[in-house]
């Protein structure tokens, strides 16, 4: 489906600072919603349902993210990036969220996360039948540990985890990669704290917008949707450009942000 703007699943709880570390950080949010407005369509979710997280999570941990005190708006990341899933079936989506989920296991968590978003959602979308396969492509600074523990030994999903401080080369072994993916839905934990200006000093704006024309280009060949949820990406001067050259990447039209040579 082709689309001129984004839905965008997320919420005001969001907004609140539920803790003291920098995926919570006042501003954050805001930042970003700013920057992507005249490209999105805001859409209210709604938290996930048990039956969901406990696909994903054991007892034990909900257990422990409850009595911190963080389930609701760790379940209402996680609700949200389910309804950008199930969106994502016909089209581009996003959930702009926090926590973040990618660091996150099934009996324990570390890094911002608490409960697995994009886990949660591609096993909600594989339980209702809604796809066989999935690929996982995760561009956050950081290796998606939580989401390789959870995913890689159920069998059906793919999972790209770029690992290089050489800019060309972390895109190049991206555009490979998904060049060769095979998937019924390819989902993206897009971390933004890889760029130049934040943690990572890797890459670019324009990067970013390259990714999502990526991601585009394979769900293009393949004839699926995608969608994607936020990850990290902490430094807000650049965080809401960032994002916006991405959704534009996955909205097709990324070719102004190109200086790849």
């Amino acid at each position: 489906m082709k689309r001129h703007r984004i839905p965008v699943f997320t919420h005001d709880l969001f907004r609140e600072s539920y803790t003291r570390d920098p995926a919570a950080a006042p501003g954050r949010l805001e930042c970003i919603r700013d920057a992507i407005a005249d490209v999105s369509e805001f859409h209210e979710a709604l938290p996930a349902s048990w039956e969901d997280i406990q696909r994903v999570h054991t007892p034990r941990h909900i257990q422990d993210v409850i009595r911190e005190g963080l389930d609701p708006v760790a379940s209402l990341a996680a609700g949200a990036t389910v309804m950008a899933a199930v969106e994502g079936l016909q089209g581009p989506s996003f959930a702009l969220v926090r926590p973040p989920g990618h660091h996150a296991s099934a009996d324990s968590s570390w890094g911002f996360c608490y409960y697995n978003n994009v886990a949660i959602a591609l096993e909600h979308l594989k339980h209702h039948g809604h796809i066989r396969t999935a690929y996982v492509l995760d561009f956050d600074l950081h290796y998606g540990d939580g989401t390789v523990n959870i995913l890689a030994e159920r069998g059906y999903a793919a999972i790209l985890n770029p690992q290089t401080e050489d800019r060309k080369e972390y895109l190049r072994q991206v555009e490979k990669d998904l060049a060769e993916a095979q998937a019924t839905i390819i989902a993206v934990s897009a971390g933004f704290d890889a760029h130049q200006q934040d943690w990572g000093g890797v890459l670019l704006t324009e990067d970013y917008a390259a990714l999502g024309f990526m991601t585009h280009a394979a769900c293009e060949r393949l004839g699926i949707g995608c969608f994607a949820a936020l990850e990290g990406g902490y430094n807000h001067a650049v965080l809401g450009k960032n994002v916006r050259a991405f959704l534009l990447g996955l909205l097709g039209r990324e070719e102004p942000f190109l200086s790849r040579a």
